[in-house]
């Protein structure tokens, strides 16, 4: 069994998270007294150290080129071993090394007790909640290096099948690692959804836009039913473009049902895609239109290597402009021809943006602030990002919560996402981070240097206690 987190790491964390709210309060009773600035400490110095070891440790490698590139071939090779030796399940080596190192920095555990001990520690630094997922409903597309539901998968290998069957496998399969995973959440966390993860009768009615199985449709409600009981989110997750339009439909036919007040359930667009924006907009009227709340997760992309070229924006400046303009509208409550002075006037909205861009999310909080303090209508706006990853953004969006300038009632949200599993379900996945740190190479190494740095800064601080306390 994988071990509790360090009880010092997590409360040296929490202690500094307490600190920073202490001081916001302070500075709140006492403002205009001092005019003394105070200083910030880095965004890392959030991090148990622990935590920030292992992090210096993988952007060591991944923003190495020179060393990325051996590494990845070699995790590629554990992801289809071929004899037990190889197995990071079956060898108790191989096992301890991936779990003390890269497991343990990308994953939330093996079982119940793992992932609450670690959704615990993740609470403990300050985030607001968690986004599981079950890694087992995911698989690498090796052509590509992307993820896909396993229904792709056997859709590829064993064809188009011939009847819909009494009793999915696949489906039941996926209904009860998605349950399991969903008695897992707290209240306001959030479950994330991959529909292709349950299996290829699923897989080729998303295809061809046909109706779920029935099966398939029931374990939805169920799905629903108990994010409902939890108090949390559901986030649908955006897939190729030769399912998503598919999907789509079935994430608005979810918000008709269940997001009358709030939302529970997301749907997921694609700033990279030329489509989002008119997508987004239809959508928005028909919320508008039908009276319910859409909620609204807001990425750049993930499938770039296998979507035909011309459906996606020429330059990565172009996607930036895009997902920066989109949050913008939403939060603004401005979007194409909807808006609060318009005779369409402006749905609800609840915005969720996944990013690792520094400067997409300081320019989502600095909207968000200008309008709580013009006292304008605000969005419900929370930020995530992966587990074990960007967490100069993470940690930087924990730092403007606690800070006493920010408005309280817009006050950050962050979030961090999980994937859970045993090794053998979690490799694939950890390919896949891999893979993306080998894409965001230069993002990687901005990251190593900020870490290497806080790193130095703890090591300098000891050894200057350490003389100190000589005397």
């Amino acid at each position: 069994m994988r071990p509790a987190p360090s009880s010092f790491s997590r409360t040296q964390a929490h202690s500094r998270l307490t600190l920073l709210r202490a001081n916001r309060i302070s500075q709140r009773r006492h403002v205009g007294i001092s005019t003394t600035p105070t200083r910030t400490p880095p965004p890392h110095s959030l991090l148990p150290t622990g935590m920030l070891l292992r992090s210096l440790l993988i952007a060591t490698v991944s923003s190495n080129r020179i060393l990325l590139t051996p590494s990845l071939a070699i995790l590629s090779f554990f992801t289809k071993p071929h004899s037990p030796l190889f197995s990071v399940d079956k060898n108790p080596i191989l096992n301890a090394l991936f779990k003390s190192t890269v497991y343990r920095h990308f994953c939330a555990g093996e079982d119940v007790l793992e992932v609450k001990n670690t959704i615990d520690s993740i609470k403990d630094m300050g985030f607001k909640g968690v986004i599981l997922t079950y890694a087992r409903e995911v698989v690498i597309e090796a052509s590509e290096g992307h993820e896909v539901g396993v229904g792709v998968k056997q859709l590829k290998e064993e064809g188009i099948p011939t009847q819909e069957p009494a009793f999915d496998e696949g489906i039941e399969a996926w209904r009860q690692g998605v349950l399991e995973t969903a008695s897992m959440l707290e209240e306001g966390d959030f479950l994330a959804l991959k529909f292709t993860g349950a299996g290829v009768g699923v897989m080729q009615a998303l295809k061809d836009q046909t109706s779920l199985p029935k099966q398939m449709q029931d374990s939805l409600d169920a799905v629903c039913q108990r994010a409902i009981e939890r108090k949390a989110g559901i986030l649908i997750d955006a897939e190729q473009q030769f399912v998503q339009p598919a999907i789509d439909d079935i994430a608005l036919s979810l918000m008709r049902r269940y997001n009358r007040q709030q939302a529970i359930v997301y749907n997921t667009y694609q700033a990279y895609l030329k489509s989002t924006p008119s997508t987004l907009l239809d959508h928005l009227h028909c919320a508008k239109g039908e009276g319910f709340t859409i909620g609204v997760k807001l990425v750049r992309g993930a499938y770039m290597n296998s979507e035909p070229r011309g459906l996606i924006h020429d330059t990565k400046q172009q996607t930036d402009d895009s997902y920066n303009s989109i949050a913008e509208g939403l939060l603004q409550h401005r979007y194409k021809d909807l808006g609060p002075d318009t005779t369409s006037g402006f749905p609800k909205v609840n915005l969720f943006l996944a990013t690792h861009n520094k400067q997409s999310a300081l320019h989502a909080y600095q909207v968000q602030q200008q309008r709580a303090e013009a006292g304008l209508p605000l969005t419900k706006v929370q930020y995530g990002q992966l587990l074990g990853m960007a967490d100069e953004v993470s940690c930087s969006l924990l730092q403007l919560a606690a800070d006493p300038r920010t408005n309280v009632p817009a006050s950050p949200e962050a979030y961090k996402c999980l994937s859970w599993g045993t090794l053998g379900d979690c490799i694939s996945y950890l390919f896949r981070r891999a893979v993306e740190n080998r894409d965001a190479i230069s993002r990687t190494k901005v990251e190593y240097h900020a870490l290497r740095k806080e790193v130095w800064r703890r090591l300098k601080k000891a050894i200057t206690f350490g003389v100190a306390g000589r005397y």
